[in-house]
């Protein structure tokens, strides 16, 4: 109706300023697979280095890491959330990686 005032709800506050979210100096920035079974890791902090995954071949009984034998298979790790995974739902703890590949640029994944 005309002259009336319209009540209107009040809107939700804006944010205007960026909400930035620590990032995990272990979880990991880039990953790339090399021959051999290896993956070439580079970490939010910097830190890189390479993990053999070869012990995969050998393993008697790997569970849900065995078909990370599969040469096809084994490339197709992504990183989710800074997280090495692979299609079966196998993944490698970054802050583990973390803590071995600071200690030496390479390292052997047991399995």
């Amino acid at each position: 109706m005309p002259g009336q005032a319209i009540a209107q709800e009040n809107p939700a506050p804006r944010i205007t300023a960026p909400v930035t979210v620590p990032r995990a100096p272990w979880r990991l920035r880039a990953i790339s697979v090399l021959p051999g079974y290896r993956l070439a890791l580079t970490f939010m902090d910097g830190k890189s280095g390479v993990v053999d995954c070869s012990a995969i071949l050998t393993a008697t009984d790997a569970g849900i890491y065995e078909p990370l034998a599969d040469p096809h298979f084994f490339p197709q790790v992504q990183l989710e959330l800074g997280v090495p995974t692979w299609p079966n739902g196998a993944d490698l703890d970054p802050a583990w990686l973390h803590d071995e590949v600071s200690e030496g640029k390479t390292w052997a994944m047991p399995f």
